[in-house]
């Protein structure tokens, strides 16, 4: 390892078979700058708009509790994920968020020097609309490494 070289990755997926990709370059890039690695999933909280939309009887559901429970779901396969592609990591976790404000939250807040993630490659109206790796690498305050997805 040299002086210049990584020491806190931050490896943001978002747990589809994709993901399996953006961890196994994250694998090549810890192994080489021995840096500690954090993977950290997101789940999009759920609103009363969208809850109301699925119809009554999701109103009266205690949305903290179904939050609660997909936070508990997503954890467990984001272990999976984990253990599956070897990646020898310091910290798992889970947050309840929007996906580019709590990467770029959960970075400036534990001194991460590159974080890595997914990128569809899209081009045009798509990129201007939603895309995270986008929205990430124009707000994060470290090197952030998007991660092409090739379609299987």
């Amino acid at each position: 390892m040299y002086p210049d070289s990584y020491q806190n990755i931050l490896v943001a997926i978002d747990l589809s078979a994709e993901s399996e990709q953006v961890l196994k370059r994250a694998k090549q890039i810890a192994e080489i700058t021995g840096a500690d690695t954090t993977v950290l999933a997101i789940v999009e909280p759920i609103n009363e708009t969208y809850a109301a939309g699925l119809g009554e009887g999701f109103l009266s559901l205690d949305l903290s509790q179904i939050e609660s429970q997909a936070q508990q779901r997503s954890a467990d396969k984001l272990q999976q994920l984990v253990d599956q592609s070897g990646l020898s990591c310091k910290e798992t976790r889970v947050a309840i968020g929007y996906p580019n404000e709590e990467i770029k939250f959960y970075a400036s807040q534990n001194g991460t020097d590159l974080i890595i993630l997914g990128s569809h490659g899209r081009h045009g109206i798509q990129l201007l609309l939603g895309s995270t790796a986008n929205a990430v690498l124009h707000g994060a305050t470290c090197d952030v490494l998007a991660v092409r997805i090739k379609p299987d």
